[in-house]
């Protein structure tokens, strides 16, 4: 794996078309040689606009040759406002023609969360086309956290994850995930994440310490304010 991601920094308005667009085009890319696409969806905030412009500004993506998954989900019910299904719901999935059959949430609820992640590995594909991620505030991805065990699994490929942020339980993929997938991004805006972001980047690689390491490969979408403690700092 290369610890040289491509960058690609643009302004914060840009951020949500560009990164929609890299997404775009790996679905496209995906189904033109394979006739079908597995996309994983990263969860949050962050990614709200870029689902917007996506289901928006692209519809030549044939949503029927598309599945969906996602990285990781949080411990509550897909109505809930913490729920990451819920969130990709909104702002994309209920906007695009993909047929209900292919999307594939994680069943956060479900009281026993082991149960729910082995359910969850057996319906991955072996690789993911397109995997997105973003990085949290301490280096994490997906929910794999710094220090974690789960940094350490593999042979689970989904595993419940203790989370130090509201709320405590997960779900997550695990590294072997992270590495198999065929194209990746990591998509970061805000200058809070400068730091980590640079840390990620540019200091040395310890993924127990942050996890988003696991995926120094593909690119990294950034805005300019997350890219700007990293040298040479973009012009």
């Amino acid at each position: 794996m290369s610890n040289r991601p491509e960058r690609i920094v643009v302004e914060a308005q840009e951020l949500p078309h560009t990164a929609a667009a890299w997404i775009a085009n790996a679905i496209l890319q995906a189904i033109r040689e394979t006739g079908r696409c597995s996309i994983a969806l990263s969860g949050g905030k962050s990614p709200q606009p870029i689902y917007a412009e996506l289901g928006a500004a692209f519809p030549v993506i044939p949503w029927d040759k598309v599945n969906v998954f996602f990285g990781d989900e949080r411990a509550v019910p897909p109505t809930d406002p913490m729920s990451n299904y819920g969130m990709a719901r909104a702002s994309l999935l209920d906007r695009v023609p993909v047929p209900n059959g292919n999307v594939h949430r994680m069943e956060g609820e479900r009281a026993d969360l082991d149960a729910a992640a082995r359910d969850y590995e057996r319906l991955l594909p072996p690789a993911f086309d397109v995997l997105m991620l973003g990085i949290g505030p301490d280096g994490h991805t997906a929910s794999l956290f710094p220090g974690a065990p789960t940094l350490d699994e593999r042979t689970r490929r989904v595993v419940p994850s203790d989370s130090p942020f509201p709320p405590p339980r997960r779900l997550t993929i695990t590294p072997p995930v992270i590495a198999a997938a065929r194209r990746t991004a990591v998509i970061v805006a805000d200058r809070e994440k400068a730091g980590i972001v640079q840390r990620a980047l540019e200091g040395p690689r310890d993924p127990h310490q942050l996890p988003v390491q696991l995926a120094l490969c593909d690119v990294w979408i950034l805005d300019r304010a997350a890219a700007s403690k990293l040298t040479p700092a973009p012009a």
